[in-house]
């Protein structure tokens, strides 16, 4: 008969806490030290006769791994390995040359942010085969894995439920714990999106209270959960409305909300990835039925920007020019909404989608055609989204390259080159009706007065089709901008204080003794 083991939680019910022979489970923990306990609470919720092994990841077994004489089994297998990623790929080799892991509970308590550096892809491979290996040899593995940044993590790691039987989290929170379990599945059957409250008390796990073994119903759909500038200084409308100083407090509550509405206030531009982050690790661990709104407060958002925070799984961003009434009428009307939207597991793959082109001003001709063609291929982008091409012809008496010293583009992913008589300019996700007045940021003359004439393509395949006529332009005709004359004068008589370079200032005289005679 197959042994089944338990996880170290004190009254927790049966299809949270069993792990059967033959299948990996995974807890992630804030702190080092709850991870130690968790490991040794574990051990001693053993029978006697269990088979159990620790393996530790740069530590001493024996220095942290606490057996209690009347609790757990009466023997324990200890080891430890170097904390580097290729101790981890031969764990399964290394344990088969010691012991014989069948019917065994090996519990590997991985070093503080162990994962951190180690590429998702590699992760998922090392799933893959531990998993595989574990239902070959007819064991439990238990990771154990301490870190305070395991948010990407774990949202990657929900999706691995081919390789990973349970997967759970305990949060720190001052005065508590919070065990979040994402899925756990074993003969019981399977529970999944569960939040309990834990107490730590004198090193030992126990729930806050008890709670009925039911899944936890969305009783929270009423609420919301709001950033306090969203009301403009009123006072929170109804008793359903929860205000909060930061979008970080609002986060950090809206973790153990399941179908509330959680209104974030936007107000400066670099705010955009930490709550497009927030709303990724959201939309991901807490599941569909949350209501996600972005207010902007002030006018801050690009085109790609408001892109970015719906790909990441907002339903909603309100403009900064929307008043109060009609942002509470909006976030009214997506009350009982089902977020149906595919979200990737890894951010950076949307983080990629606001400047996939690292480019900005001039390139030359071959270079300005690759970048484009480039992101005309990129399937991560939206179609007919990518942004605008534009082709320039100068006035009669005005030399290409003069019009080019005109061309001053500030963002980044604006390029420009020159062939053929023309200026041809690409701006990223610029939509076609915004042309004019980005050419007017661009240059600082009316386009009127330094082009004759202009050609427009705002379609992926029309600027596909143009980019292949222009890469079968020769050589010979491509431009090359005016060279630049150096008006830098070196620094003369200069030392360094060690901070700053400054100037050694030099006596003259204005006077020559001749002349100073000649007064007298």
């Amino acid at each position: 008969m197959n042994p089944i083991f338990s996880i170290g939680i004190q009254s927790l019910w049966d299809e949270l806490r069993h792990m059967p022979a033959g299948g990996v489970w995974w807890i992630n923990t804030d702190r080092n030290d709850d991870a130690i306990s968790l490991v040794n609470q574990t051990i001693a919720a053993q029978a006697k006769d269990a088979k159990v092994a620790v393996v530790t990841m740069g530590d001493d077994p024996k220095k942290i791994i606490r057996l209690i004489d009347d609790q757990g089994p009466d023997k324990v297998r200890l080891f430890s390995m170097p904390n580097e990623e290729n101790g981890l790929y031969f764990l399964p080799r290394d344990i088969q040359c010691s012991i014989d892991p069948r019917h065994y509970l090996v519990v590997l308590k991985c070093a503080n942010n162990a994962w951190q550096n180690i590429a998702i892809e590699n992760l998922q491979r090392w799933l893959e085969k531990t998993n595989k290996w574990a239902r070959a040899q007819n064991c439990t593995l238990l990771v154990v894995n301490p870190g305070i940044n395991n948010d990407k993590q774990f949202s990657f790691l929900m999706s691995e439920y081919r390789s990973l039987f349970g997967l759970a989290s305990i949060r720190y929170q001052a005065d508590s714990h919070l065990y979040d379990i994402a899925f756990w599945c074993n003969e019981k059957g399977v529970s999944a999106r569960q939040q309990l409250s834990l107490r730590h008390i004198d090193d030992e796990w126990h729930l806050a209270h008890l709670e009925e073994t039911v899944v936890q119903p969305r009783n929270d759909e009423k609420r919301i959960l709001s950033h306090v500038a969203v009301l403009e200084g009123a006072p929170a409308l109804s008793e359903y409305w929860s205000l909060f100083d930061t979008n970080e407090s609002l986060f950090n509550e809206a973790r153990t909300t399941q179908a509330a509405t959680l209104v974030f206030s936007l107000t400066q531009n670099n705010q955009i990835e930490a709550i497009a982050r927030q709303i990724h690790t959201l939309r991901r661990q807490r599941g569909s039925a949350l209501k996600i709104v972005v207010r902007e407060n002030t006018t801050s958002l690009r085109a790609t920007d408001e892109r970015l925070l719906l790909g990441c799984g907002a339903n909603m961003v309100i403009p900064w020019n929307a008043p109060l009434s009609r942002c509470l009428t909006l976030i009214e009307s997506i009350q009982g909404q089902q977020f149906n939207r595919h979200v990737p597991e890894d951010i950076s793959t949307l983080l990629s989608m606001t400047q996939p082109m690292k480019l900005r001003g001039f390139q030359k001709w071959d270079t300005f055609c690759e970048a484009v063609g480039n992101m005309m291929n990129n399937t991560l982008l939206p179609e007919n989204g990518k942004g605008i091409m534009v082709a320039l012809r100068p006035v009669p008496g005005i030399r290409i390259e003069q019009a080019l010293t005109l061309c001053r583009p500030n963002r980044t992913g604006d390029i420009m080159t020159i062939g053929d008589n023309r200026l041809v300019l690409f701006l990223s996700f610029c939509r076609v009706n915004d042309l004019d007045t980005a050419l007017n940021h661009i240059f600082p003359l009316p386009t009127g007065d330094i082009f004759s004439n202009r050609m427009v393509w705002f379609e992926d395949n029309l600027i596909s089709a143009e980019i292949v006529q222009m890469r079968m332009l020769e050589p010979e005709q491509w431009g090359k901008p005016l060279l630049k004359a150096s008006d830098a004068k070196p620094v003369l008589n200069a030392t360094h204080d060690g901070h700053t370079w400054r100037r050694v200032p030099e006596p003259l005289r204005l006077l020559s003794d001749v002349e100073e005679r000649a007064s007298s």
